[in-house]
């Protein structure tokens, strides 16, 4: 006869399981409708912008989006933002289901997400001075009438601004100040979580690098949790602890940012390593690079398998048939690759399918390297 389990003892606190994420997204999609006619609109396809996309973000946590013009990370953002409602998946938010949320549920889940936009003249209102772009978050989220002019004065002091800005036009700022203005306008609702589109393409070399050290301070000082679109690996590889890179809507790799550098495992991550700038100029030019040939398929109507095969030095008949699944490997680095590089046998036995693999992905996991074309070593 069995003994029955011991009832734990009323003064032993119980340890606390994980985190729930800050914000998911799980098997997300964004198409857009293409139509002709000039009558009578018919559909004709879709652009798969977002295809099943699955990220989450915890609190405190920077993750980078890279890829080309045209992989979908704007999309993305936009759509796990709510400016764009999604065509399938899911999203939430401190555990909260906001993918079909009406308007009236998205303003206090609004109040915790702020975007800052790519172009920093375009997204400021030229008929408003700074003082009334600030102020009218300050007034949405309560501050007292009173005080809403010293906080508008102290949020543009926090970045970087004086109070003597209050009163000027967007346009006769600069690019730089001009995006310091949409930081603090972000700022003005004490969110948890900002969405960053390129915050830093628009800007001068030097300025950039101003703005990223900003942004960085206010992680630490306000606790905010970041997702950062960009298309230079640059600046995403000094500011974030996790990167995903998207290609044609989907992820094709996902890892630990400084592990992504020293051994990225999926081609297209390999190929837009290479084509970061060196700064010793006898070593840039020593290096072998290797350039992606062809273009991007459509989106429209995206080729079968991996999307990346069209292009791809080491694609096989496999890659052009069947979806490679987001395969988990140590350290929760996840590729989409049937023949991945930086790959030993000991990391493929060990590796396991992601629940954030796409619905339509094959289950089978990558084998020992038995496919590897002439001069694809590694």
């Amino acid at each position: 006869m069995s003994t029955p389990a011991a009832k734990p003892d009323a003064t032993t606190t119980p340890s606390p399981g994980p985190s729930p994420a800050l914000l998911e997204a799980d098997h997300l999609e964004m198409y857009f409708p293409v139509q002709s006619g000039a009558v009578i609109a018919r559909r004709r396809g879709w652009v798969h912008a977002v295809d099943d996309v699955s990220l989450s973000l915890q609190e405190g946590e920077t993750l980078g989006v890279v890829g080309e013009s045209g992989c979908g990370k704007t999309t993305l953002i936009r759509t796990l933002i709510r400016l764009l409602k999604p065509t399938g998946g899911t999203i939430r938010f401190r555990g909260e289901d906001i993918t079909g949320a009406r308007r009236k549920q998205m303003t206090h889940v609004r109040q915790q997400m702020q975007m800052v936009f790519q172009d920093p003249h375009a997204s400021l209102n030229p008929r408003k001075r700074v003082g009334q772009i600030l102020r009218t978050p300050l007034m949405l989220r309560g501050v007292p009438k009173g005080e809403i002019e010293p906080e508008a004065r102290r949020l543009l002091e926090r970045v970087g601004l004086g109070p003597e800005h209050l009163g000027r036009f967007p346009h006769e700022f600069s690019g730089g100040q001009r995006q310091r203005i949409g930081i603090a306008r972000a700022l003005a609702m004490e969110p948890r979580l900002i969405l960053l589109d390129e915050p830093v393409s628009a800007l001068d070399v030097s300025i950039q690098a101003q703005v990223i050290n900003l942004l960085d301070e206010l992680q630490d000082d306000f606790g905010l949790s970041y997702v950062l679109v960009a298309h230079d690996l640059a600046v995403v590889r000094h500011v974030s602890d996790r990167i995903a890179v998207m290609y044609l809507g989907k992820v094709m790799e996902l890892s630990p940012a400084e592990e992504l550098y020293v051994k990225p495992r999926h081609p297209y991550t390999r190929a837009l390593l290479n084509a970061v700038p060196i700064p010793d100029p006898r070593e840039n030019r020593a290096r072998q690079r290797e350039v992606i040939s062809g273009e991007p398929p459509s989106p429209i109507d995206p080729p079968a398998g991996c999307r990346f095969n069209t292009r791809c030095p080491r694609a096989s008949d496999l890659c052009s048939r069947v979806e490679p699944p987001l395969t988990e490997y140590a350290n929760g680095h996840l590729a989409a690759c049937h023949h991945p590089f930086n790959t030993s046998p000991t990391e493929l036995e060990g590796a396991r399918r992601s629940d954030a693999s796409p619905i339509a992905a094959g289950a089978d996991l990558p084998q020992a390297l038995a496919y590897a074309p002439p001069g694809a070593d590694g």
